[in-house]
């Protein structure tokens, strides 16, 4: 299929780290872009010179900064993507796939590091322009299964304790159980072909709605 399918929706990918969101990001765009839709696939925090920079910052082990200061480098990272990235990309008739998007705070900073609810979603509100994903993907894993899957030295934030996990997972299942037009819990304790297959039907069933 070679014509170019025009449908502007803005895609996240979400859960704890080492539950294969990525990979299921970049084969959700191969499907997409393979199947003649325009598709841009985006991270966050990162995708624009100025978030490069901030991810840097917040992933490195030797800082240390307050739950605070980390929820605002992320805020800030957010408005460069959505400004320069996500918000253009939508104008012009393009899925736009996001691995992480302002979920990933509420689990990490609301719920892991405790930070206060209300003040972490009235951020998300400034940062994002009132922009909400259409669909919100969150890869559900257990916390042995998903650092069994991370590979190498372990950046400031996957290095944080058992405990700060496990209320992100609950985190994340909290906002699914929320929103749960939105966001849907995918098992990816999987295989990786058969978590992608429970992608792709659900992606198909918002593309074609």
């Amino acid at each position: 299929m070679t014509a170019k399918k025009r449908k502007s929706l803005l895609i996240t990918f979400e859960g704890i780290d080492g539950c294969g969101k990525s990979t299921q990001a970049f084969l959700a765009y191969q499907f997409l872009h393979t199947n003649g839709y325009k598709v841009k696939i985006l991270r966050e925090p990162g995708s624009t010179v100025t978030a490069e920079k901030i991810r840097e910052l917040l992933l490195n082990k030797k800082i240390k900064m307050t739950p605070i200061t980390e929820l605002l480098l992320y805020e800030a990272a957010r408005t460069e993507i959505v400004a320069n990235e996500i918000a253009p990309a939508l104008t012009k008739g393009i899925i736009v796939l996001c691995d992480r998007f302002y979920d990933s705070t509420t689990a990490y900073q609301g719920y892991g590091r405790k930070l206060d609810l209300r003040m972490v979603n009235t951020l998300h509100k400034i940062a994002t322009k009132g922009i909400v994903p259409d669909l919100t993907y969150v890869f559900d894993v257990d916390l042995k299964t998903a650092s069994s899957r991370q590979k190498g030295k372990k950046d400031r934030l996957e290095s944080q304790p058992r405990a700060f996990f496990n209320r992100v997972r609950l985190g994340f299942l909290e906002i699914a159980r929320k929103e749960r037009g939105r966001v849907k819990i995918i098992d990816a304790r999987q295989p990786l072909d058969i978590v992608f297959n429970d992608v792709k039907k659900i992606l198909l069933k918002k593309i074609n709605r």
